[in-house]
């Protein structure tokens, strides 16, 4: 193995691990538990996970809805 096959390697591993913490973790937080188990293999599962809407009751949806009902309690005082 040279050393451009090997630093590509390591590149590559790099971004999927950068993406198994950032896009996966959103995924999983909207909802979208079948997308974030199958983007372990297919990574571009993860972006479209990460790009639709937060599915009603997830994790994300909650925090969401939170924030927006604090700040609403901000602005009316």
């Amino acid at each position: 193995m040279t050393f451009l096959e090997w630093s590509l390697s390591v590149f590559i591993f790099m971004i999927y691990l950068i993406c198994l913490f950032t896009v996966c973790r959103l995924t999983f937080m909207k909802g979208y538990t079948v997308l974030g188990i199958l983007g372990i293999f297919m990574p571009f599962l993860w972006l479209i996970g990460a790009i639709l809407p937060a599915k009603r009751g997830s994790r994300q949806d909650i925090a969401d809805a939170n924030r927006y009902q604090a700040q609403t309690q901000e602005f009316t005082r």
